[in-house]
């Protein structure tokens, strides 16, 4: 039986870089299946002048869905390589863990936000690894997906040329070499992971309801610890004392009083956020347990002041995966969904004026005027910590000053920003729907 305290989610310190990473050494995704007889040569070759250039996308997070949203499809045939075929909306990933909302709700196909992808000759989407990039050759070497549930699969490997590179693949989760972190706990990251958690804390709730279980291990079974006090670990602790609660003593009642949460956290929690916001959230979770430290470098490609790779031709890398080269003066961006959303806003803005002054190709625009660099501007934080409350905080940064609010007029503005912020009608619709069931009727139980 696996214990609910191996319920982690990690945080990291992020540091500049001074040197650019080899780009062949860049590993990310996943694919098609069909015949295992591909052809060695089999792939996208390089675009005729004649063409629509091609730009390609390593990715299908926040950055890169952004990017092929505003990316001129009359300019550009788009193909998108990413080992998922939907975009992930991560700031209500944490509700889907505990019922408040559907998988399906979070979840937004990479076709409908570009649905050139499934109706432009020359645009695809491929459900693949890429292996290596070769800024020589202006190609980028993939491999199709080896497993399928239970079903192993034989691996295809395929090439696909490019005029513009954006590389958009993400950061892997960190284990700040803590032993025993991937065998024995979840991250929280993608949909895959929240269906885990579910599972597990279901199975976990009905196993101590057994007879003959002893009040030891109940407290085992149901001691769930959160690791990291970012707005993700707050607000997954705030959605699972909720369920406690409002649902785990209402159909539980049994075992209701051998639950409970933890949250760790290195320093102070949502350290991003007002003083006053931060004791507020404290006093609202169930317990804070400040006793270790995690902190780790991360490595990101370097990009200069117009998100491009210097070192690598008509290559681009936004994200969560990229960060400002030391010789441009400017700290890393937080990894957050709010800074990959505009890269990708201004990355597709850029591209679209390189192909309108003819610069699409492979190796055009070199000379061209690219217009004003990249500039960040914070619009503020919002998370939820349970029970109908919130925090607000509209400053542009930690010293600046601004309006910070808490309790339930947050909270009323948490869920009607995000509600806007879903990407499509379909998802809006199933979103507002989820909340006012589970308003009605109380969250989902049911251990599929």
């Amino acid at each position: 039986m696996h214990r609910l305290k191996n319920l982690t989610r990690f945080t990291t310190t992020h540091h500049r870089f001074t040197t650019t990473p080899t780009l062949s050494s860049l590993h990310h995704f996943t694919t098609t299946t069909g015949s295992p007889s591909l052809s060695p040569a089999a792939g996208l070759g390089p675009t005729k002048k004649t063409e629509k250039p091609r730009v390609v996308v390593l990715g299908s997070g926040w950055a890169g869905c952004r990017l092929m949203k505003g990316i001129d499809t009359s300019l550009y045939d788009v193909v998108c390589v990413s080992p998922r075929n939907h975009m992930v909306f991560t700031p209500l990933l944490a509700s889907t863990c505990v019922g408040t909302l559907e998988f399906r709700s979070v979840a937004e196909p990479i076709a409908r936000i570009q649905p050139a992808i499934s109706t432009e000759p020359g645009s695809y989407f491929f459900l693949a690894n890429c292996q290596k990039v070769d800024t020589d050759n202006h190609e980028i070497h993939c491999q199709t997906i080896s497993t399928d549930g239970l079903q192993t699969l034989d691996p295809m490997d395929f090439k696909v040329s490019y005029d513009k590179l954006v590389i958009a693949s993400g950061a892997e989760a960190s284990t700040f070499g803590i032993k025993g972190v991937k065998e024995h706990a979840i991250f929280l990251r993608e949909v895959h992971h929240a269906q885990e958690i579910r599972r597990k804390l279901l199975l976990n709730l009905m196993l101590s309801d057994v007879p003959g279980v002893s009040d030891d291990e109940k407290r085992r079974l149901l001691h769930c610890v959160v690791v990291g006090g970012g707005p993700t670990g707050v607000e997954f602790s705030g959605e699972l004392s909720d369920f406690i609660m409002k649902d785990v003593h209402k159909r539980y009642s049994h075992v209701k009083d051998y639950i409970h949460v933890t949250l760790i956290e290195a320093n102070d929690i949502l350290s991003s956020f007002d003083d006053r916001l931060r004791v507020y959230a404290t006093k609202q979770l169930t317990k804070l347990n400040n006793n270790n430290q995690f902190v780790s470098n991360v490595c990101r490609i370097g990009v200069d002041d117009w998100l491009r790779v210097p070192s690598a031709p008509d290559v681009f890398a936004i994200g969560d995966c990229s960060g400002y080269l030391e010789s441009t003066g400017k700290p890393t961006l937080p990894a957050l969904a709010q800074v990959a959303e505009r890269e990708g806003k201004y990355l597709a803005a850029l591209l679209n004026n390189l192909g309108k002054a003819g610069g699409g190709h492979a190796n055009g625009g070199g000379d061209m005027e690219l217009g004003e660099a990249f500039v960040y501007k914070h619009l503020g934080s919002m998370a939820t910590v349970g029970s109908y409350k919130a925090l607000v905080d509209l400053r542009q940064s930690k010293e600046a000053k601004g309006v910070s609010i808490a309790g339930f007029a947050s909270w009323f503005i948490w869920r009607s920003a995000y509600l806007t912020r879903v990407v499509s009608w379909r998802n809006r619709f199933y979103v507002a729907i989820n909340w006012l069931t589970t308003f009605v009727f109380g969250r989902d139980i049911s251990r599929i």
